[in-house]
């Protein structure tokens, strides 16, 4: 291999680590700001944003499973920011519900790392998106990372079991 290769190598990885390093820095932030991981920060904020989600609504957006999903309202729920609620339409299903201090968890919890990502990214021309898109895609396949379970959330770790003396 030639000295440029490496060099690119080098560089290429230095990149995924910084990225990887921004994800892991903003989840200890957030933990310690709001007490929440930043996949619970999403349930939260997608609880807000609709009218009596379901745990398979919330699955659907966030991109997870249906078990991913319930693992994280198991949570919530465990620490007063979320409810479950009987569905008026159909009684087998649940409804998700933010409490008060769900409310002010989300009001109180720092810039979310993936919304300042979708508000650089909505500045790049159309062109630089996809090239961007394709790009990731690009480094996913090279990891064999294309069938994993992950959802549009910057966090390192498993979505649905949280680590040792994180947020729970």
């Amino acid at each position: 291999m030639t000295q440029n290769l490496h060099n690119r190598i080098d560089e290429s990885l230095i990149a995924l680590r910084r990225i990887l390093r921004a994800t892991e820095l903003y989840g200890r932030d957030l933990a310690q700001a709001a007490g929440v991981t930043p996949a619970q920060l999403r349930v939260l904020q997608i609880v807000e944003e609709k009218v009596d989600p379901t745990p398979k609504a919330l699955a659907t957006q966030m991109g997870v499973s249906q078990a991913t999903v319930t693992s994280l309202v198991d949570k919530l729920v465990a620490r007063g920011m979320a409810q479950r609620h009987a569905s008026e339409r159909d009684r087998r299903q649940s409804n998700i519900v933010l409490t008060e201090r769900g409310r002010r968890t989300l009001e109180e919890a720092p810039d979310a790392l993936q919304q300042r990502y979708a508000r650089k990214f909505a500045e790049l021309a159309d062109w630089e998106q996809a090239q961007l898109v394709a790009s990731l895609e690009r480094v996913a396949d090279m990891f064999d990372a294309r069938g994993l379970d992950a959802s549009p959330v910057l966090a390192t770790g498993a979505l649905q079991g949280e680590r040792k003396g994180g947020p729970e």
